[in-house]
């Protein structure tokens, strides 16, 4: 049973401080039963101050943290000299102090502020909610922060960008613990997709499409429904009856990327679905995923993860066992 202690500082945000809770606790193995106990704590056990016009109970002071083998710091609309001078009031770094060396250290949104101010990213990359990557580069000059992502996994220290981001890291650390199965049947329970690619770059600024019917959604899903198929710039812009250059435009506009990058993330995306759940071979799973050979397939999924179709499906499949 692998134990993950939460904690809540005056001014958490309620629902980001529930998603450890919410997606850790419908973790269950094949019998049903729990794969993690969650608790949480405050500085001195006694209620804090949510962000919303409630206080929060809790049961647990912050020795509870000392004890866990996962610590999660939820983010904070009170981080006061954290925020402001970067550095921890005395009771928030001895508590932290007392975490065992080795135990897992996982910040949502602004709690990534937390750990640059303990001294845990120096030299390390991180990131938080955009609207406060520079300010937190700015005063951490050592950590490496990425404002583009939604979240990074650098081992004992983990790390996501604001809100909904803190479910992806959640449903992320899922899968590196317990496989792709245990993972997409959380994802399923919460109702949230199992994996969202992609930066935080296409959720910020974002224009609202064109709501006359010009949009390209239509040549979306025709596109989705022929991923295994030699797709062009041209055949995408026929389907729209519209100019290669409006086609471009308006897949910027909508998605954030331009038809070729959203075609090879598709393609990224259904060739990751059948290495998780199939047993064929490397160029088969290529060719059905619109690659064409299992090379060209290898290159593209290293510069979206980083890992090779064999090393993927080694870590996100859950070995055979005899029957």
């Amino acid at each position: 049973m692998h134990r993950v202690g939460v904690l809540a500082l005056d001014g958490v945000l309620p629902f980001e401080l529930g998603i450890p809770a919410r997606i850790f606790g419908a973790a269950r193995d094949a019998a049903g039963k729990s794969l993690y106990t969650v608790t949480t704590c405050s500085l001195d056990g006694r209620p804090v101050r949510a962000e919303a016009d409630y206080d929060l109970t809790v049961s647990h002071d912050a020795s509870l943290l000392a004890t866990v083998d996962t610590v999660v710091i939820p983010p904070s609309h009170a981080l006061g000299p954290i925020r402001a001078e970067g550095r921890l009031p005395d009771g928030l770094r001895d508590a932290l102090a007392a975490v065992r060396p080795g135990t897992r250290m996982v910040a949502i949104c602004t709690g990534t502020y937390v750990l640059a101010a303990a001294g845990l990213l120096e030299g390390r990359p991180a990131t938080t909610h955009w609207r406060e990557a520079d300010r937190l580069q700015r005063m951490f000059t050592t950590a490496r922060v990425d404002p583009d992502v939604l979240f990074v996994d650098d081992g004992d220290i983990l790390t996501s960008a604001g809100v909904a981001a803190g479910i992806d890291l959640c449903l992320h650390i899922v899968r590196r613990d317990h496989g792709s199965r245990i993972a997409n049947e959380v994802a399923r329970s919460c109702v949230v997709p199992p994996w969202r690619d992609g930066g935080q770059a296409q959720y910020i600024q974002r224009p609202v499409p064109d709501p006359a019917g010009n949009g390209t959604a239509p040549t979306r899903a025709w596109a989705m429904e022929r991923l295994a198929a030699p797709l062009t710039l041209a055949d995408l812009a026929a389907h729209a009856k519209v100019s290669v250059r409006t086609l471009t435009r308006r897949f910027r506009e909508e998605v954030g990327l331009s038809p070729g990058q959203w075609l090879t993330r598709q393609r990224v995306d259904l060739a990751r679905h059948l290495l998780e759940t199939t047993d064929w071979p490397v160029d088969l799973v290529a060719h059905r995923a619109g690659f064409g050979t299992g090379t060209s397939m290898r290159q593209h999924l290293h510069a979206a993860i980083g890992v090779s179709p064999q090393a993927y499906r080694r870590t996100f499949r859950p070995t055979r066992t005899a029957a």
